[in-house]
């Protein structure tokens, strides 16, 4: 097991870390957290080659996927940068990349009634928000969890005191604060709850999701 305690703070730069071969030919991981090797819960960066394809398999517990960069694609068509998906238990496809992508992935880590599907395009998406100060992208909500994507042009100070039943962040851009320490593009950060000061830097997206895991 690796990070399965989630009650223990982590912080991981995925660009330091070495991609690990998965079971598919051109199909590479970097693990940050997971229950057993090939099944069970599990984040990862996942980086497919051009060309590499993914044998058809099923989501227990669901998978949700945020496309980092390339194409991202299965039999219900190609997905580019900035696409985020959440597929339930029962769905199932055979993905693939003509051109190469690099994907967020997290697997078996739905609730067991949140049967939501969706495909958005967060970079054609309506984003809130006064001004370019700072914006958020409201992805998805069940019970407590909430999944959305904050942006800043000029850096902005974040409240994420609501935060108290878990705290996951992914770095897609830019830089993120906690505390003073900072966060550079690729780096991923759980917490138990939001106990810290955080603020986003200059140009600046990040992914986050709260209050599933306590």
């Amino acid at each position: 097991m690796l990070n399965m305690d989630f009650t223990q703070p982590v912080s991981i730069d995925s660009q330091t870390l070495s991609w690990v071969a998965s079971p598919m030919p051109g199909v590479w991981r970097k693990p940050l957290a997971r229950e057993d090797a090939e099944q069970g819960h599990a984040t990862s960066i996942v980086r497919y080659d051009p060309g590499a394809s993914f044998s058809s398999h099923g989501h227990p517990a669901g998978e949700e996927i945020l496309v980092l960069d390339g194409v991202f694609s299965d039999q219900s068509g190609d997905y580019s940068a900035g696409t985020y998906f959440r597929n339930p238990e029962g769905f199932s496809h055979a993905p693939f990349s003509h051109e190469g992508c690099t994907i967020l992935v997290k697997l078996h880590q739905f609730q067991p009634d949140d049967q939501a599907h969706l495909t958005l395009q967060t970079e054609a998406a309506s984003w809130s928000g006064p001004d370019s100060s700072l914006q958020r992208l409201d992805l998805h909500q069940h019970n407590d969890e909430q999944v959305f994507m904050l942006r800043s042009e000029t850096g902005a100070e974040l409240d994420l005191s609501h935060a108290r039943k878990g705290l996951e962040l992914f770095v897609i851009a830019g830089q993120l604060f906690e505390n003073h320490h900072a966060f550079q593009q690729g780096c991923w950060i759980r917490r138990p709850h939001a106990d810290g000061c955080y603020r986003l830097g200059a140009d600046t997206r990040v992914w986050i999701k709260i209050n599933h895991l306590l």
